[in-house]
């Protein structure tokens, strides 16, 4: 009986060993060191096509994005600076700018703007922005993405509110974004039904949209933008139905394989469900996004009317991959993240333990595997290997690597105070960066931005 005891508690501490591959802790070093203002990196594709930059907003809390007049980039090597974009004459209400991220393929960023005409009576708000992009080769000529048009009969291509969080796919030829609706905003203050829905959106670079600029609302978009997830102010308890769409990512470098073969470009994404006791659940979703936007369906117009959100365009098509409603902890959450090849879609969710973990699932939702197996909570959502089902996330306030397909995981920071945020992994898979709370000498913290060399 004594072996066989002394037996299992080597087994216990060779599993601990086994679990925990990693003793030794990673070298962190700080890049940024002005900790007068944030390097905010907020959860986006930050580096360059080439590894060597790093781009980020300049936010405060307390402002936010309609404070915020600056997007920067910073060299990895050096720590070298650069200006991209600033607003002279930003006020507390806006425009404002932030939440950029970079191009997979060009030397091109794309990031939040408000309108221009943002004042105190009419601030930034999340019905009120659009998205810029620029190329680092013509600093001075930013490109108005997505077409804005606010007066009825409204145009096809453009919206009709305010795109937020853009995302490049993995081939450049499309953004990602999630959208609020200021007509339905408008609808919602007049009626007291709630009807400012978030829900998501994407442009593509098919054509110009031309506004009639006559209206301080409006202007024209170099890119064609329509919205591709349905959403409802009162989803039918126990149907598949949602209220909210965010949390939005693309499937794949170039989208994940379907039943036939071929390659669907897709977004996944977590919509608010409600389940049969008319209580809103957080599910994994993913919405099939064809090539060509511009083509209307049968559920209504692309451009949407004064009582109705933008429709989808023909052939977009979502459907629901997880079903937690009658766990004993439901919901799922995070920014659903998908490896590059597009096999899996990873979030968060509690286990049989209620301890958040990481799961994945596959783009049919034929198969679903626990990831993480952790005594507390992880704290932040995936980001993947380039070329591996690796991924990295925080978790008792230190960064996790670990194969999906393993039960073995590295700690790569020793746990502190302040918990690293924002993760990003490099092209190559060599770098990750991520921010951190320092605090200056009086006793203010700031994002700053720290990397880690694999």
């Amino acid at each position: 009986m004594h072996c066989k005891k002394f037996c299992f508690l080597i087994l216990i501490a060779f599993t601990n060993i086994h679990s925990c591959k990693k003793m030794e802790f990673k070298k962190e070093r700080q890049l940024t060191t002005d900790l007068t203002y944030n390097h905010d990196l907020d959860n986006n594709d930050n580096f360059s096509p080439d590894d060597q930059w790093l781009v980020y907003d300049t936010r405060t809390e307390k402002g936010g994005i309609g404070g915020n007049a600056t997007i920067e980039k910073v060299h990895v090597a050096t720590g070298k600076k650069k200006l991209l974009y600033h607003l002279d004459k930003n006020t507390a209400y806006g425009p404002g700018v932030g939440a950029v991220s970079y191009s997979h393929t060009e030397n091109k960023v794309a990031f939040i703007h408000g309108l221009m005409n943002s004042s105190k009576d009419n601030p930034y708000e999340q019905w009120r922005r659009t998205g810029i992009i620029l190329d680092e080769n013509q600093l001075d000529k930013p490109i108005f993405m997505d077409a804005r048009d606010v007066e009825s009969p409204f145009t096809p291509g453009a919206l009709r509110g305010g795109t937020h969080r853009h995302e490049w796919s993995g081939d450049g030829k499309f953004i990602g974004f999630t959208y609020n609706d200021a007509i339905m905003k408008q609808l919602e203050d007049s009626t007291g039904a709630i009807l400012n829905l978030r829900t998501i959106g994407v442009s593509k670079a098919d054509s110009k949209v031309i506004i009639d600029p006559e209206n301080p609302g409006n202007f024209s978009g170099d890119w064609f933008s329509t919205l591709v997830v349905e959403v409802v102010p009162e989803p039918q308890p126990g149907s598949d139905q949602i209220s909210r769409a965010a949390g939005d990512s693309w499937v794949g470098t170039h989208g994940y394989t379907d039943r036939n073969g071929k390659k669907q470009r897709a977004r996944g994404f977590i919509g608010t469900v409600k389940n049969s006791d008319g209580q809103n659940v957080d599910e994994v979703y993913i919405v099939d996004i064809p090539e060509d936007i511009t083509l209307p369906s049968e559920k209504g117009l692309l451009q949407g009317t004064e009582s109705d959100l933008p429709s989808p365009p023909k052939g977009a098509s979502q459907s629901r991959l997880t079903f937690t409603g009658k766990t004993e902890q439901p919901g799922c959450e995070g920014i659903v993240r998908s490896s590059l090849d597009g096999a899996w879609l990873a979030y968060l969710a509690y286990d049989q333990n209620h301890i958040k973990q990481v799961f994945c699932i596959s783009p049919s939702g034929d198969q679903t595997i626990q990831v993480s197996f952790h005594k507390s909570d992880v704290q932040s959502g995936v980001r993947w290997h380039s070329s591996e089902h690796k991924i990295i996330y925080v978790q008792n306030n230190s960064v996790i690597q670990r194969d999906i397909h393993s039960e073995g995981f590295e700690v790569l920071t020793e746990p502190s105070d302040n918990a690293p945020t924002n993760l990003v992994w490099s092209h190559d898979g060599k770098t990750i960066a991520y921010n951190r709370l320092v605090e200056n000498e009086e006793g203010v913290s700031t994002k700053q931005i720290f990397l880690l060399e694999l």
